[in-house]
């Protein structure tokens, strides 16, 4: 199979929500917005996610489920779809990367590598 048959663009926006997140305890929750774009030729179903998500601890949290936020988006060539969802952590930095598991109108799956991006309180990074 050709790999750059099946592509999608992602894109990841990220927030530190200060009004839920308790620092005294060690939780610090972060929103994230995603953009996928298919930017190949073919039709394609987002079936589900795998996400691993590391704090400054080393702690690793894996989720994996059907679709992103209750949907299983499906996108035609070009077309985006946007989400946001969040996480919880026990530091005020970490990171979280994963995959997506698309199917093609002809039953073909492939993943989506969603590349790493960084979590973090602001003013904790230089």
């Amino acid at each position: 199979m050709d790999n750059n048959k099946y592509e999608l663009r992602i894109q990841v926006a990220t927030q530190y929500v200060d009004d839920q997140s308790e620092p005294a305890i060690d939780r610090y929750v972060f929103a994230y917005t995603i953009t996928i774009e298919n930017v190949s030729e073919f039709p394609a179903q987002l079936m589900s996610r795998h996400w691993v998500i590391t704090d400054a601890n080393g702690k690793v949290q894996e989720v994996s489920g059907d679709g992103v936020v209750g949907e299983q988006p499906k996108l035609g060539p070009g077309e985006t779809f946007r989400y946001s969802s969040g996480a919880v952590l026990e530091t005020p930095v970490g990171a979280m990367q994963g995959r997506y598991r698309m199917q093609t109108d002809d039953g073909i799956d492939f993943d989506a590598p969603i590349p790493p991006f960084t979590l973090a309180v602001p003013g904790t990074l230089h």
